[in-house]
């Protein structure tokens, strides 16, 4: 009797089909842009109190890494965890969700001579 490789089949996935990923993604606000390849992204949340049930707003603040810059200050953006990769850094952004509008500025509105 001959043994047989049972070895199962790979699957292929569709070119088109996207991957679903097990990693952590939470969603928020860009509250700071001021360093190099890092946003500081602000995630709300509300929770009821736990004595006396009262919806509550809870802000927690995540630094996330942005290789390209691409976030702005205000933009609402989707972070996904990674590896560490600095003492406070274990995010990294996945895309950017919403932009800020961004308000253009006149030479008469900064009190500039020209």
């Amino acid at each position: 009797m001959a043994a047989e490789n049972t070895v199962p089949p790979v699957s292929e996935e569709a070119p088109g089909a996207t991957k679903v990923s097990n990693k952590n993604e939470k969603v928020g606000e860009v509250v700071s842009t001021k360093m190099q390849k890092t946003i500081v992204v602000a995630v709300s949340r509300r929770v009821p109190h736990p004595l006396y049930k009262r919806i509550m707003k809870k802000r927690k603040k995540f630094y996330a890494h942005d290789e390209k810059g691409e976030a702005n200050l205000g933009d609402i953006v989707r972070i996904v965890e990674c590896r560490p990769l600095s003492k406070l850094k274990h995010w990294q952004l996945g895309d950017i969700i919403r932009r800020a509008p961004q308000v253009a500025a006149q030479p008469k509105d900064l009190d500039v001579a020209v």
